[in-house]
């Protein structure tokens, strides 16, 4: 089997203030707390968001770990849609000591390069800081992480800082090489 070289990079916050909001989109377009735990939902988005940039460590997730992952307190799906239609997500996800790792963030093919990445990871980072008012029981917020890859979009990483993200941490990696399965089987 043939590998590819990946390089991965860990970005961080520490303060709210370090946050740089990018300008909302032209239209009708709305970011909404998916409130309800759905495995079919959270699995579309993951799917239909990674299927193109080889996200695949969740697509062998059976119905009952999906459950108990968005039952977790405090993780949280946040979905871009444009006109009523789901364009992309941030999950976030909370860690011990009042850490939050943006778990993934990303927009469906056909919703990219149209402005509202920069308002959706902007908007989930700021509900990555204020997320212990919504759960009381997780500690306050003092950081906010995530991390992209060589196989995310190419423009990942220029928003990540843009928003102001800094990075903290780079490892490079030899990774099976897969063929991306796109957003179904077959697609």
């Amino acid at each position: 089997m043939s590998t590819i070289t990946v390089t991965t990079w860990s970005l961080e916050q520490t303060s709210p203030g370090e946050l740089l909001p990018a300008q909302a989109p032209q239209g009708d377009v709305r970011i909404v707390r998916s409130e309800v735990p759905s495995p079919e939902f959270s699995r579309f988005l993951y799917a239909s968001v990674g299927g193109d940039i080889l996200w695949t460590d969740r697509l062998s997730w059976p119905y009952t770990r999906w459950q108990e992952h968005l039952d977790r307190p405090g993780v949280e799906t946040w979905v871009a849609y444009d006109r009523g239609t789901p364009a992309g997500y941030v999950e976030l996800e909370p860690q011990d000591d009042g850490v939050v790792e943006i778990a993934y963030f990303g927009l469906l093919p056909a919703f990219r390069g149209r402005r509202i990445g920069g308002h959706l990871l902007s908007y989930g980072t700021a509900r990555a800081w204020d997320l212990a008012e919504r759960w009381p029981r997780l500690a306050p917020t003092k950081r906010v992480w995530l991390h992209t890859c060589s196989k995310d979009g190419e423009h990942a990483m220029a928003n990540y800082q843009r928003r102001g993200f800094r990075l903290f941490d780079t490892k490079v990696e030899q990774e099976p090489e897969v063929p991306a399965p796109g957003p179904w089987p077959g697609a």
